[in-house]
């Protein structure tokens, strides 16, 4: 940050905030990211610390504005806007600034920068958004989740980071209970400008949380454990109807991928809507794990340059076996007349079911979501479908699971064999 404001003496911040959060502190004193996305449980402190850095940023730097979000404009008075509120009654410099509520505003009365409260229920406004000095510095999106989703907040950060050296954007949220909450996925898939922390109150000194709450979370935790997880630890534990409740999403790293041996690939056929996909993949019988590390999906796209493309963009040669669908008996022969050791998948009674049984009981399923963005989104979308009461019904959907039976291609001659 700019220390180029003279500012007044604040309070310890080691008293301020949570040590958990320290790293992030200095990360962003130095500079090193634009997005910090902060997620937990509940009593993380993660609201609080983001608070006292916008605040403290505004008082250290003479061009530094901000503007917090919420998507209800009618939320912000008891959320956002008090939390800033305590952090500059925590900081100590309640004096320096004014703060109104129609409209919900904090200026920092010695330059006259501001923390601007605005709903994003009525988004097209924010393009009308100026400050009389500097520039929107800091921008804060809390309750993630709540947002419509990743296009949205895209749309809001394209009108306002402009005009300014550095950006600081925050995002927070509770992970919500559904693994294929978009807000969920959205910090699962690693991003070089953003910096990924996730807390629980188990990382904060217990005196600032009180007895009350150490309380009742024990209580939670003897009772129900899963809500437990999912309300204090911040899990997103999954509503009970995920297909996969082994997956591993995180970043395969290329000394992984170099001390693979047998390598699997699959297709999945597809045109329009339906789309092409093929997966490469790596199992360990020992560990039973799933490496899924490379895909190309599209669509509109005729055999003859889907095959020129594996080859050119993924280095596909005529001696990589491919195991594709067999429902389509003349994509399996242009690959072969292209010069591909492609084969249909043998298809027969309960050959799904055995297929998608042996991919649950591996260990883990292991997938990249910056290789195979598509992948790791369909596995973990992946649901049972429900009747009208909400109750489970047995059988595996027959939609949105292009990679899960291209992958289930590849590998049926893993899963066909004797004992598995």
């Amino acid at each position: 940050m700019a220390n180029n404001s003279p500012t007044p003496a604040t309070a310890a911040l080691s008293n301020i905030i949570s040590p958990q959060f320290y790293p992030v502190y200095w990360d962003i004193q130095d500079g090193l990211h634009t997005y910090y996305d902060l997620y937990g449980g509940r009593g993380s402190t993660k609201s609080s610390f983001i608070s006292v850095m916008i605040v403290l940023g505004i008082m250290q730097d003479v061009n530094a504005n901000a503007v917090v979000f919420r998507k209800v404009a009618s939320t912000i008075s008891t959320s956002v806007y008090e939390q800033c509120l305590w952090a500059i009654e925590t900081l100590g410099v309640t004096g320096f600034w004014k703060c109104t509520q129609n409209p919900h505003r904090m200026t920092y009365m010695p330059t006259g920068q501001v923390i601007i409260f605005r709903g994003l229920d009525k988004s097209k406004k924010i393009k009308s958004l100026k400050v009389a000095r500097g520039y929107f510095k800091y921008c804060w999106f809390e309750e993630l989740d709540e947002f419509s989703g990743e296009e949205e907040i895209r749309s809001v950060q394209q009108s306002l980071l402009r005009g300014g050296p550095k950006f600081v954007v925050f995002k927070s949220f509770n992970p919500p209970i559904s693994k294929s909450n978009w807000a969920n996925q959205y910090v699962s898939i690693p991003r070089r400008d953003s910096l990924r922390h996730k807390s629980s109150y188990l990382q904060v000194p217990p005196a600032w949380l009180g007895p009350q709450f150490l309380d009742d979370a024990e209580i939670l935790k003897q009772t129900n454990p899963r809500a437990y997880r999912h309300e204090y630890l911040g899990e997103a534990i999954g509503t009970g109807g995920e297909v996969f409740d082994n997956l591993d999403i995180r970043p395969i790293t290329d000394e992984e991928i170099a001390s693979f041996g047998q390598i699997y690939m699959g297709i999945d056929w597809g045109w329009y809507p339906d789309p092409f996909h093929w997966s490469k993949m790596h199992y360990r019988p020992a560990s039973q794990t799933l490496y899924i590390f490379d895909e190309y999906r599209t669509n509109k796209q005729s055999n003859y340059d889907t095959w020129r493309t594996l080859q050119i963009l993924k280095g596909v040669t005529g001696a990589d076996l491919i195991t594709a669908d067999s429902a389509e008996p003349k994509s399996v022969n242009d690959y072969r007349s292209y010069g591909s050791l492609c084969r249909g998948a043998i298809k027969g009674p309960d050959s799904v079911r055995y297929g998608m049984k042996w991919l649950q009981s591996l260990r883990s399923i292991v997938i990249d979501p910056v290789r195979c963005p598509a992948t790791a989104q369909e596995f973990v979308n992946y649901e049972y479908d429900r009747s009208p009461d909400d109750e489970i019904i047995s059988g595996y959907p027959d939609h949105d699971n292009h990679s899960i039976d291209s992958v289930r291609y590849a590998l049926e001659r893993v899963w066909r064999r004797k004992g598995q």
